[in-house]
C-alpha cells in the first residue's frame, strides 16, 4: 500500500486524534492542524506533529505552507448541532461548516492535495431518503451539511478526490475532553429518579469505528462520494439502559413518552429558547418526528471501508460515565466552543 502524508484539519478532537493514530500505525505520516486547547488526554505519538492556529483566521498562504507536499486532507472539524448560539443559527453553522471549506479546498487543491475526508453527519445521508422531512429547510445543522456536501464536490476534478463520511451518533473518550454526551446525562440527572424518552433509536459507531471509516474513504475513495456509516443499530432504550447503568443506577426506570407529546415539549424548549436568544442546530418540534423513529442504516458501507466490530457497549458506558463525573466533579476539560 502507498504510504501517504496525511494532513488532519482538527488532530485534537476525539475523531482527529484516533485518525491520526490509526494512519500513523499503517505508516502513513502525518501532521495536523488544533486550537491552542489540547487536552490532557491526547497521547499522540511523538513523530506525529501539529500545528496551532485556526483555520476560521488563517490565510490562503498560510494553509498552503501547511498543506504543501502533502497527498491527503482530513476535515475532521467544524461546529455539532448541539450548540446553542444567537440567532439565526445558520449564520454560525454556514461559517464554521461551509464557508471555510471554499478556501481549504481550494489551496489544498492547488498546492497538490489528492484524495479529501471531510467528516460530516448521517443527516445528509436522511434528508435523501427522507425527504418529506424536509431536514435541510427546518435545521439550520443540517442545511450547513447539505451546503458543506455542494461545496466541497464543486472542487472535485480527476486528480482532485472527495469523500463525506456520513457519521451517526458516535461513542468514545478523550481524557481532558468534555464528551457530547454530557448534555444527555445533564438531562438525565435533571429528571429525578425516572427518564422519560420517546421511541426510537439510531445507528451507532465507537470512535475507533469512525476512524477505520475515515481511513477507508481516504485509501478507497474516487472522485465525489457520501459514505453513511452504521456498525450497531440501538434503540433509545438500549442505549439509556446503558448509561443508567454508567451514572450507578442501573435499576432506573425509562418511561416511553408518547410522540404528540414529547414535540409538545420539544417544541416549548425550542421556542422558549429563541425568546432568550439562542438557536440550537435543530428546531427540536420539527426535529421529533425525526428523533421518534429509528434512525438505523445497515453496515454495507462501513464493511466496504473496512469497519471492523468493537464493544459499542462500553464505549457508551465510558462516554457516559466521563460526562457523568465531569458534571458531578466540575473538572475542567476542554469542550467544543464559538471562536469568532
Amino acid at each position: 500500500m502507498h504510504k501517504m502524508k496525511v494532513y488532519i484539519i482538527g488532530i485534537s478532537g476525539l475523531l482527529g486524534s484516533e485518525s491520526a493514530k490509526l494512519l500513523h500505525l499503517d505508516g502513513h505520516e502525518i501532521r495536523g492542524l488544533s486550537l491552542d486547547e489540547i487536552p490532557s488526554g491526547l497521547n499522540l505519538d511523538s513523530n506525529i506533529k501539529i500545528d496551532i492556529g485556526n483555520y476560521l483566521q488563517m490565510s490562503e498562504g498560510e494553509l498552503a505552507k501547511l498543506f504543501n507536499g502533502y497527498d491527503a486532507l482530513i476535515f475532521a472539524s467544524g461546529l455539532d448541532e448541539r450548540v446553542k448560539i444567537k440567532p439565526p443559527a445558520f449564520e454560525t453553522f454556514n461559517k464554521y461548516n461551509v464557508d471555510p471549506l471554499q478556501k481549504i479546498l481550494k489551496v489544498a487543491k492547488n498546492v497538490g492535495v489528492k484524495h479529501t475526508v471531510i467528516l460530516g453527519s448521517y443527516f445528509t445521508y436522511f434528508n435523501e431518503t427522507r425527504p418529506q422531512l424536509k431536514l435541510a429547510k427546518y435545521h439550520p445543522y443540517i442545511k450547513s451539511r447539505e451546503l458543506q456536501k455542494k461545496v466541497a464536490f464543486s472542487f472535485v476534478s480527476d486528480d482532485f478526490n472527495v469523500a463525506i463520511v456520513e457519521l451517526p451518533y458516535i461513542f468514545g473518550v478523550q481524557e481532558g475532553r468534555k464528551p457530547v454526551w454530557t448534555f444527555l446525562i445533564e438531562m438525565i440527572h435533571k429528571m429525578g429518579k425516572t427518564t422519560y424518552y420517546p421511541k426510537g433509536g439510531s445507528a451507532m459507531i465507537t470512535a475507533r469505528q469512525a476512524a477505520e471509516a475515515i481511513k477507508g474513504a481516504l485509501l478507497i475513495n474516487k472522485g465525489a462520494n457520501t459514505y453513511p456509516i452504521s456498525y450497531y443499530n440501538l434503540t433509545w432504550k438500549e442505549m439509556l439502559t446503558i448509561m443508567h447503568k454508567a451514572i450507578g443506577e442501573p435499576k432506573r426506570k425509562i418511561i416511553v413518552v408518547p410522540k404528540f407529546i414529547y414535540k409538545w415539549v420539544m417544541h416549548h424548549i425550542y421556542k422558549k429558547d429563541l425568546k432568550r436568544g439562542f438557536e440550537g442546530g435543530l428546531n427540536l418540534g420539527k426535529f421529533s418526528d425525526m428523533h421518534c423513529s429509528n434512525q438505523f442504516i445497515n453496515n454495507d458501507t462501513a464493511l466496504y471501508l473496512g469497519v471492523t466490530p468493537d464493544d459499542i457497549s462500553q464505549a457508551i458506558y465510558n462516554s457516559a460515565r466521563l460526562s457523568h463525573e465531569i458534571l458531578i466533579d466540575n473538572k475542567k476539560v476542554v469542550e467544543m466552543k464559538i471562536i469568532e
